[in-house]
């Protein structure tokens, strides 16, 4: 992926270049004939075209987001009810992810979102320990939530 951004950064300046023009909008306008030329040569590298990989990220940033405010609703019920009825727990969820890094980011996300911690991710990195704050309803937002992550951390670090 840097070496398709490389490539259309330098197809944008030496459009620039070729037009004798140094503006913004000459050079938006070959980093856009740029981003035509790499989506036809696409198959000659060896990961997917870069735009593919930025959409796939934003919206992982939006799942997160998504998730962040629904778990955060969830656990300010939890916190406002009169009387605190909640049964903290640890389960275990298999992961189908593979890399370190896959397994690390899935981890941070779960952690971010309020009313779950990942303990422990196992050696074989394929189970991680999560704490949540109530185990029976918590819990299963939680593994939801690890569900769309994990289907969104695919389409970002894979080249599928």
């Amino acid at each position: 992926m840097p070496i398709q951004v490389l490539i259309n950064l330098f197809i944008g300046f030496l459009w620039m270049f070729f037009q004798d023009s140094w503006s913004a909008l000459t050079f938006l306008g070959g980093y856009t004939f740029g981003l035509l030329v790499i989506f036809i040569l696409r198959r000659f590298f060896p990961t997917k075209f870069y735009l593919f990989t930025l959409y796939a990220a934003l919206r992982l940033f939006l799942i997160f987001m998504y998730e962040l405010f629904m778990s955060s609703i969830l656990v300010i019920r939890k916190i406002i009810t009169p009387k605190i009825n909640i049964k903290p727990g640890i389960f275990s969820f298999k992961t189908t992810l593979e890399s370190d890094i896959e397994v690390t980011l899935l981890a941070l996300l779960i952690t971010l979102t309020p009313g779950s911690v990942v303990m422990e991710i196992s050696s074989d990195n394929k189970i991680l320990y999560v704490h949540t704050m109530d185990m029976p309803e918590l819990s299963i937002a939680v593994i939801q939530s690890m569900d769309r992550f994990e289907e969104a951390i695919k389409k970002v670090t894979r080249n599928d």
